[in-house]
């Protein structure tokens, strides 16, 4: 808690400094507790032992026994060790009450830290629709936006359009060379397509990419060695800035992507501005960055002509050999990763990338590689892969569950559980609250877990609307807005704080969770982990119908003036914290 944190940290410095043990000590040591009913901040005292001559408990009791009472804290105790503060409530109110918690907004790039955020997420191959595992790249990294936004960071979502690879040259040459007949016959053994997504091309072209996949694997060996030569040549001919073949490959996977996009819009997923794999070879910049590259002291050259540098030399363990420039002088991948990273530097003063687990080694030698180039590495977010119960996730198998259908489902269900609820509704809302619900429910079943794990794909846990989901949050900031509408008719008390004494449970709990949660948000930008937010959020919901049971807003046909300002600040921040998830806030369900 940030609020406390400044109100005591003056006097740790005299009482600590008196001792002989300096701020830059003890500064970082002083962190919120992990049980709330111990306190809101802690501070370890183990490390002084060896300067103080004193055991733990002894600094941390004569701590406690000398610190001032000032106005922030109720108490000061010392136990097993450790010094620890509790915030007093009255304060906690007064600060809530005079604007010292920041409400920002999700939705708009205020630019108040005057930090400039390059974002890229997703960057998904357009060649098929999204299914779940790609989806955690696109969830988490729309996430991170909205979350940088709410900091007051200036935040550009950016989407890296792969465009001439192997996977397009794929797409492309399927639908140049097989028929309707021709994919239907390859693909007989597989389920047909949802007559629902009939008219998304996405849905009907991965069709095409599917089947040919099934001829490179299991035409005969001719047959095969001319797909493969074809497509080759497709590939290295893009590679080589080919504009015909890259305007090909931009009209196969053109209408794709679209698809991809207007599934992720239902997700509350956008982008900023969108950049092609192939712009840095088309303008030369690559070819410039292979001569920069050919002149560094851990540049070699491979028998076949390929140039590599050395990383090895530079620290890299395993595989420390990079290749930058194939033997016939043509760019790989990862030499124009390079080329948009520098790019991405010129236009950003913090990057951020969103990978797959798999991309981590691509990752160490594409940042030692801009060390060498005298640029910074960028921040990157690992995420591990969300698998189905049967194994691993793959569009080329065919063995996937698409958003598409996922949504569609989560809409069904929370459609049925409306109807249950609030048979007086229309169809139309119903339709509205089971949309907001539905895809809350998918965002934060993949948002709460933290990135570094993995989980399998259930659908009853995803679309699970009870305690711990999207929709409790979602139902307390109902409440809270159904309040808000009742008080605005009604008379309204002067605001009177009660005494910490005569404050109940639920009040406290409520006041001390809004004090942390621009810290909350804080840490969850710095070390970009969305689901800290999310569990929060949970958490101020849960404390807000704690609060909503204790603390009557309005009674007795008049308003709670001190009661009514607490629910409309926990009213904005859920809000608020909402549209930072990707949910929509709704005002009733």
């Amino acid at each position: 808690m940030k609020l406390l944190q400044a109100m005591i940290s003056p006097h740790l410095e005299r009482m600590l400094s008196e001792k002989g043990v300096e701020k830059a000590t003890w500064e970082s040591m002083l962190q919120p507790s992990r049980e709330s009913s111990q306190g809101d901040l802690t501070l370890p005292c183990f490390p002084f032992a060896s300067t103080l001559k004193m055991a733990p408990q002894a600094i941390a009791d004569a701590l406690a026994e000398s610190f001032p009472m000032v106005d922030a804290l109720l108490s000061v105790s010392s136990v097993n060790g450790y010094l620890n503060f509790k915030a007093n409530p009255e304060w906690l109110a007064d600060a809530i009450l005079s604007g010292e918690v920041y409400v920002g907004s999700a939705l708009d790039n205020s630019g108040k830290t005057g930090d400039k955020v390059l974002i890229e997420h997703t960057s998904a191959n357009p060649n098929g629709p999204f299914h779940v595992g790609r989806a955690r790249n696109a969830i988490l990294g729309d996430t991170l936006v909205r979350l940088h936004r709410l900091h007051g960071d200036d935040v550009r979502a950016e989407y890296y359009v792969d465009d001439m690879g192997k996977q397009v040259g794929v797409l492309a040459w399927a639908l140049e060379n097989l028929s309707e007949e021709d994919v239907n016959e390859l693909l007989a053994e597989r389920e047909p397509p949802s007559e629902r997504w009939l008219d998304k091309a996405d849905h009907q072209r991965v069709r095409w990419y599917q089947a040919a996949q099934i001829l490179r694997k299991d035409a005969e060996e001719t047959r095969k060695a001319q797909i493969e030569r074809e497509i080759g040549e497709l590939v290295h001919a893009s590679e080589h800035g080919d504009v015909d073949v890259l305007n090909s490959f931009e009209s196969a996977y053109t209408p794709v992507l679209d698809g991809m996009l207007t599934t992720l819009s239902r997700l509350g997923i956008s982008y900023d501005t969108f950049t092609k794999e192939s712009t840095f070879v088309v303008d030369g910049t690559v070819a410039q960055l292979m001569e920069r590259l050919d002149a560094l002291d851990i540049a070699g050259t491979a028998d076949n002509g390929a140039g590599f540098l050395d990383l090895g030399q530079r620290g890299l363990k395993g595989k420390t050999e990079f290749f930058y420039r194939r033997g016939d002088g043509s760019s790989l991948y990862a030499t124009r990763d390079v080329a948009y990273h520098m790019w991405k530097w010129g236009e950003s003063n913090r990057l951020i990338n969103v990978l797959g687990e798999d991309h981590k080694l691509q990752a160490k030698q594409v940042g030692l590689t801009l060390e060498e180039l005298d640029q910074q590495r960028p921040e990157v977010l690992f995420y591990s892969f969300i698998k189905l119960p049967e194994g691993k996730m793959s569009t080329r198998q065919g063995n996937v569950v698409f958003m598409d259908d996922l949504l569609e489902e989560a809409h069904a269900q929370a459609s049925a559980v409306v109807r249950e609820l609030r048979p007086e509704y229309d169809d139309e809302k119903v339709a509205t609250i089971a949309e907001a619900v539905g895809t809350a429910a998918v965002r934060f079943n993949i948002i709460k877990v933290s990135p570094e794990k993995g989980f399998t794909f259930r659908w009853e846990e995803a679309l699970a609307f009870e305690a711990g989901s999207a929709p409790f949050i979602m139902y307390a900031h109902t409440r809270a807005c159904s309040i808000a509408k009742r008080a605005h008719s009604l008379p309204t008390s002067s605001i009177e704080r009660p005494s910490a004494q005569s404050m109940p449970e639920g009040l406290v709990e409520l006041l001390r969770l809004m004090c942390t949660h621009n810290d909350v948000l804080e840490r969850s930008v710095r070390e970009q982990r969305a689901h800290l937010f999310a569990l929060h959020m949970l958490e101020l919901a849960n404390a807000y119908n704690g609060f909503y049971r204790d603390c009557p807003v309005v009674q007795d046909g008049q308003v709670d003036g001190f009661a009514f300002a607490i629910s409309e600040m926990a009213r904005q921040l859920m809000h608020s914290g909402l549209e930072g998830l990707g949910i929509n806030p709704i005002e009733e369900m």
